[in-house]
């Protein structure tokens, strides 16, 4: 059938439901380039405020997953199972939980990605240890998934192409917040990397991209739809982001956490959604029989994460970076820390240098933000609570502005639980 950009923006301006050919024809044709950037724009413009239909949804998804190749893991011969988390502060639960699923013999292909704005990247943490490269090349990718069990590494060019384009458009035409297009965007690129089963870790609160409970479990469900719709098999968990994860928000100081959980230790609330979010993983992938909690006992974790660093040429042993300079921030009265607020750590490790403003940023492996007391635990006056780590002392001040107002003590806040809710088809 012929289609026209002008009549397809046209229709979405006015609510008419579009076509499977149309949106076919508008992600082909702009990925090829045979359309312009103005036109796309304006026809996301008309997706933000009119929305999708689940039947646009899915046509959508479909599409972006038929601009490149759709991994096949089946040569595995083991069940495979994905994770993604939709971002926050302290975030790093990727790092323990992939060699902890492998361990309990389902193999976890996880395509990662860097960091920008408040919200940490799997990427830069790892490649804070010394050697650790993000690029595996296919033939390495599914040996060591085989070998292995896990790996974590960088997507490549080939996984759902129209994404990239999309997602830089949205970024510069204020249409990033929209759950049809953030659900696509992430959906296709998950199910295009072949997994069996996928489990969402979808976050709430001041320091995710979704403030609010209810437009968490809305992403939540659609994504869990467009899953399923595609024949992977998907559970959501919606979790707190109202106060970072762990005590420890940057590259190294995450790594240096990670490896604690992994020998048996770490944060309470990190182990927690780590083994959460392991039996999701397992139970979707049909090895509900296996216990995630002993694989982090006997040690099996630590084994896989170790074998894993090394296949990508990382050295588990290793110093990791240290920071050049070191603020201390004490804590501003004596009683119960209430309030940690995750957005303004995510921001003050930012402009430490943990973090980027455009894609093409260094970032410091050094840099980031350890806490000494999580919220709900007992603080006393002047007792050090955060510690600002920088190579550059210069970024210190704007540091300390952004965690103007993010210590609480005694303030009535209500602090939301760990899992708030879990979502399936």
């Amino acid at each position: 059938m012929s289609v026209d950009a002008i009549d397809v923006i046209r229709a979405k301006r006015d609510g008419v439901e579009l076509t499977p050919e149309q949106i076919r024809w508008v992600i082909r044709s702009y990925t090829d380039g045979t359309i312009p950037d103005e036109q796309v724009s304006a026809l996301l413009m008309a997706v933000f405020f009119r929305g999708m239909t689940p039947a646009e949804l899915t046509a959508w998804t479909r599409a972006m997953i038929d601009s490149g190749v759709r991994k096949d893991l089946s040569p595995l011969g083991r069940p495979t199972a994905d994770k993604h988390s939709t971002g926050g502060v302290g975030d790093k639960i990727t790092l323990p939980l992939a060699p902890l699923v492998a361990a309990c013999g389902v193999a976890v292909p996880q395509l990662s990605g860097r960091g920008l704005g408040h919200t940490g990247g799997t990427l830069d943490k790892l490649e804070a240890i010394p050697g650790w490269r993000a690029d595996v090349g296919e033939a390495d990718y599914l040996r060591q998934l085989r070998e292995v069990g896990a790996v974590v590494c960088a997507a490549g060019n080939d996984l759902a192409p129209a994404d990239k384009k999309l997602y830089a458009l949205r970024d510069v035409t204020g249409t990033v917040e929209s759950i049809p297009l953030i659900a696509s965007s992430i959906m296709s690129k998950k199910i295009a990397e072949g997994a069996d089963a996928l489990v969402l870790d979808v976050k709430t609160g001041s320091g995710a991209f979704m403030k609010d409970v209810d437009s968490s479990r809305e992403l939540a469900r659609t994504m869990v739809g467009l899953g399923e719709a595609a024949g992977v098999r998907t559970v959501a968990l919606v979790t707190a982001m109202d106060r970072p994860l762990g005590r420890a928000a940057g590259n190294a100081v995450e790594v240096a956490e990670s490896v604690e959980v992994l020998a048996g230790g770490g944060p309470a609330d990190v182990v927690e959604l780590t083994l959460a979010l392991a039996r999701e993983m397992l139970a979707t992938a049909g090895r509900d029989d296996v216990d995630p909690a002993e694989a982090l006992r006997d040690g099996r974790a630590m084994d896989v994460w170790r074998r894993m660093i090394a296949a990508q040429g990382g050295d588990p042993d290793a110093p990791l970076p240290t920071p050049a300079e070191r603020h201390v921030v004490t804590a501003p009265a004596t009683g119960t820390l209430t309030r940690l607020d995750a957005y303004a750590l995510g921001v003050a490790a930012w402009r430490l240098g943990a973090g980027r403003s455009r894609k093409e940023d260094p970032v410091s492996g050094a840099a980031g933000v350890v806490w000494t007391a999580g919220v709900g635990e007992q603080v006393t006056a002047g007792q050090p609570l955060l510690e600002l780590h920088t190579d550059d002392a210069d970024r210190i001040p704007r540091a300390l502005e952004a965690l103007e107002g993010a210590v609480g003590v005694d303030t009535g806040d209500e602090p939301l639980p760990l899992v708030l809710d879990r979502i399936t088809a």
